[in-house]
C-alpha cells in the first residue's frame, strides 16, 4: 500500500508560480510511488472542485469560488485532510497552507507533518509554523537562516526546480538574438524593474554602448504583468527608451521558454528573492546572467563564476555588468556556460528525489509508531 500524502496549498493553476510550481511537479513525477491528494481553494466559481491534475493527482478545491477562499482556506483544509486519513500532511508555503498545517495537528494527529517555506514575504505566525511540522523544509539558505532562529537547526534545503528539457526544446526551436536583455518576473515593487530600466537608459543613452560590426544593438523584453506594469511602461517612455523596451506580458511554458531561448543575457535586479527559479532557468537556456545580491539569489548564481551579482538599487552597477558582458562575448560565453552546467542540479528529477527521501524517513516513523 503506498503513503497517503496530502498536499496544502492555497494557489494552484491557473495561480501558478514558484511555490505552485513544487505543488504541481513533486506529485507528477512521483504519483508511482505514493498516493498523492492536492488539496487548494476554489478562489473562482468556474474552477472545478475536483478534477485530476494532467489526469494522474487528485485535485480538492476548498470555499466558495471567491477570492477570500485563501483566508479560509486555513479553516477548511485540515477538515479535509483528516477526511483522507494521510499518512504525511505536506504544507507548501508558510502562509495560508502554513496556518493549515497547524491546525492539521488537532485533526490529523497521525499524520506526520511537513512545512515547505518558500517565502522572505510572510511574517505572520511564522515562528508556529516551524514549531507544528515535523519536517521543515527550505528553497534557499536565507530561508534556513529564518528557521534558525526560530529554533530549528534540523531544516532541510531542497530548492524549487526546472525543468531542464523543455527548456532544451525551446532552444532547439530559436536563434539567439545577439544584444536581447531579457526580464521575467511579476512587475512589483520588489521586483526592481525600475532599476532594470534605469540601467537600461544608462546603456542606451550614456554612449556606453556602441553598435559594433554584427549590429548587436541592445533590445530589452520584459516578461510578466503586475500592478506597475502602467507605471513602467511610462518610465520607458520618460527615458527615452520605449522603442528599444518590449512589455510581452505573463507568459507560460512553452512560450515562457521560447523568450529565454532568445535572448542573450538575463537581467534580474531584485530588492528581496527567496529563491528565484527564473534565475535558474535563464541560466539552463545558456544565457549569461546578472543578479542582485539579495536573499536566495546566491544559492543560484555565483559571483564572477556563474554569472555576475551587482548590489540592489544600483543602475550604474547594473549597468555597467550588463554592457561588460555585451561587449565581452569570450566572457559571456563563459559565464553563460558554467551557469548552464551549475543549472542541471536543479531540474525537477534531482528536486523530486529529494522530497522522495523525506517522505520515505517520514513514512517509516509513521509506520514504526503505529506497529
Amino acid at each position: 500500500m503506498k503513503p497517503r500524502i496530502v498536499i496544502l496549498s492555497a494557489f494552484l493553476t491557473p495561480f501558478r508560480s514558484g511555490a505552485e510550481a513544487c505543488v504541481e511537479e513533486v506529485p507528477l513525477r512521483l504519483f508511482a510511488r505514493y498516493d498523492f491528494t492536492i488539496i487548494t481553494a476554489k478562489l473562482r466559481r468556474d474552477l472545478p472542485r475536483r478534477f485530476l491534475l494532467h489526469g494522474s493527482i487528485p485535485v480538492m478545491r476548498i470555499g466558495i469560488g471567491h477570492p477570500v477562499d485563501k483566508w479560509l482556506f486555513p479553516f477548511l483544509a485540515p477538515f479535509a485532510a483528516r477526511r483522507l486519513r494521510p499518512d504525511i500532511v505536506h504544507a507548501v508555503l508558510e502562509s495560508f497552507a502554513g496556518l493549515a498545517l497547524v491546525f492539521c495537528r488537532i485533526l490529523a494527529p497521525s499524520a506526520k507533518r511537513i512545512l515547505t517555506c518558500q517565502s522572505t514575504n510572510t511574517h505572520l505566525f511564522i515562528p508556529l509554523m516551524h514549531r507544528h511540522a515535523d519536517r521543515v523544509t527550505a528553497i534557499s539558505s536565507v530561508l534556513m537562516e529564518r528557521g534558525k532562529s526560530f529554533g530549528r537547526d534540523d531544516i532541510t534545503l531542497i530548492p524549487n526546480g526546472i525543468s531542464i528539457a523543455e527548456i532544451a526544446h525551446a532552444r532547439g526551436r530559436h536563434k539567439r538574438q545577439a544584444g536581447r536583455i531579457l526580464f521575467v518576473g511579476r512587475l512589483e515593487q520588489m521586483k526592481g524593474v525600475d532599476t532594470l530600466l534605469t540601467a537600461f537608459a544608462e546603456i542606451v543613452n550614456s554612449g556606453q554602448w556602441t553598435v559594433g560590426s554584427e549590429g548587436r544593438s541592445p533590445s530589452l523584453r520584459i516578461v510578466g504583468d503586475g500592478s506597475l506594469r502602467t507605471e513602467l511602461e511610462r518610465l520607458s517612455r520618460e527615458l527615452g527608451i520605449a522603442d528599444r523596451v518590449t512589455f510581452a506580458g505573463y507568459l507560460s511554458p512553452p512560450a515562457l521558454y521560447d523568450e529565454f531561448a532568445s535572448a542573450e543575457i538575463f537581467a534580474g535586479l531584485s530588492r528581496s528573492e527567496a529563491f528565484g527559479n527564473v534565475f535558474a532557468e535563464a541560466q539552463a537556456a545558456g544565457l549569461a546572467v546578472v543578479a542582485t545580491n539579495v536573499g536566495g539569489i546566491p544559492d543560484i548564481i555565483s559571483d564572477g563564476v556563474t554569472g555576475l551579482l551587482v548590489p540592489p538599487d544600483d543602475p550604474t552597477a547594473a549597468s555597467a555588468a550588463i554592457v561588460s558582458l555585451l561587449t565581452d562575448q569570450a566572457e559571456c560565453l563563459r559565464l553563460a556556460a558554467a551557469g548552464e552546467e551549475s543549472a542541471k542540479t536543479f531540474d525537477w528529477s534531482v528536486i523530486t528525489e529529494r522530497y522522495a527521501h523525506l517522505y520515505d524517513a517520514l513514512f517509516a516513523r509513521t509506520r514504526d509508531a503505529a506497529l
